[in-house]
């Protein structure tokens, strides 16, 4: 029988966490994420979702809606590291590079910082494809007691 580590199911704790842990989430990019996330967010940028257009612009084609990209960061977040029962307090986004359909992302999340007193640990993170940093930022999470 398998056993479930219950940190799969609750995530860490705050005394559990160190500086330098880390957690990866990967996703392939489908043409039906993209098209889903249109369709949920009300985001319909043609540079998202006619290819004659997006061939006009600097891309040469269409790209991943970088929300999208960034939505991954919350996966690993939310259920890696520190993981369930967590809560965003904030986010930093700085879009690197753009992502295509098709293309693998990686969602790491790193801790670097614990605040104890607040319960709260600050995450570096990033989503890479092809071993380049797409998007880069930072989270600050607040883990229950």
């Amino acid at each position: 029988m398998n056993m479930v580590d219950p940190r799969e199911l609750n995530g860490y704790r705050f005394e559990e966490l160190e500086v330098g842990m880390s957690a990866v989430y990967s996703r392939t990019i489908t043409d039906t994420d993209l098209r889903n996330f249109s369709g949920v967010s009300g985001d319909t940028n043609p540079m998202h979702l006619n290819e004659e257009y997006a061939r006009t612009t600097v891309f040469g084609g269409c790209i991943v809606h970088g929300m999208l990209t960034a939505s991954l960061l919350s996966t690993v977040i939310g259920t890696k590291l520190p993981g369930p029962g967590c809560l965003y307090v904030s986010q930093t986004l700085s879009f690197k590079a753009p992502v295509h359909v098709g293309e693998t992302v990686y969602a790491k999340a790193t801790v670097v910082e614990l605040i104890p007193e607040k319960r709260r640990a600050r995450l570096h993170t990033q989503c890479i494809v092809h071993d380049a940093v797409v998007l880069d930022g930072e989270a600050v999470v607040q883990l229950p007691k």
